[in-house]
């Protein structure tokens, strides 16, 4: 709870129920909350709550998600994960276009969407935590550093970046595509084989030798699996 204080949450959405439940569930965690269930109400709390996370809503009347993504990303640097009752290629891709930084299929688990906020958080605002320790890891963004089981692993920058990518995004499996536009930017334009000689890399690094640590999943990507 401690490390959480200061973290602050806006949700926007316009069902009282998902808003009382997802407020509850995010005070009893330890965040800062407020809500909102319309899209202007989302704007003019942003500039005065100023949170580090919003969770957004993608269809409200009057103004929808996609514009208050739009407005929310010009006015500030919080991080924005859209829901969605339409599980829509189109949608995700017009969001992620706008700004939004994750996207998550309503009906959705709790715990899938803290451990999504975990991970906006450290990638985007990494001073809150300091060093942040995940399981066998413990991550110093500001020394750029990563230790395995107390002991320091030597990485190249963007060892570091990916190992750091795909720790803090545990237990969900990241696509090729998804680590080179997360970690090279979206603007590579190498091969995804790339990935492979770095994945590869690192589990030399962490002596995962039966991919213990870094799971390969055949045909959709890698998973972290921590104890």
């Amino acid at each position: 709870m401690q490390q959480l204080k200061g973290i602050k949450i806006l949700i926007v959405d316009d069902e009282p129920n998902i808003l009382q439940f997802l407020e509850l569930g995010l005070r009893n965690e330890g965040f800062e909350v407020q809500t909102a269930q319309d899209g202007m109400t989302a704007i003019a709390q942003m500039r005065q709550f100023q949170p580090h996370v919003v969770i957004l809503d993608v269809m409200m009347p009057g103004m929808d998600g996609f514009e208050v993504c739009r407005m929310l990303k010009k006015t500030g640097d919080a991080a924005v994960i859209m829901l969605t009752a339409k599980d829509d290629v189109d949608d995700r891709v017009k969001g992620l276009t706008l700004g939004a930084d994750d996207y998550m299929i309503k009906p959705f688990s709790f715990e899938e969407l803290l451990a999504r906020i975990y991970a906006r958080i450290r990638n985007q605002f990494p001073n809150l935590f300091g060093e942040v320790v995940i399981g066998s890891f413990s991550i110093d963004d500001r020394r750029k550093e990563i230790r395995h089981e107390n002991r320091v692993l030597e990485l190249s920058p963007t060892e570091y970046e990916l190992l750091k990518f795909m720790v803090i995004n545990h237990g969900l499996v990241l696509s090729k595509r998804t680590i080179l536009d997360k970690v090279w930017g979206y603007d590579f334009g190498g091969e995804e084989n790339i990935v492979e000689v770095y994945v590869r890399s690192l589990r030399d690094k962490l002596k995962d030798k039966e991919h213990r640590l870094i799971r390969t999943l055949r045909g959709a990507g890698y998973r972290v699996d921590l104890p």
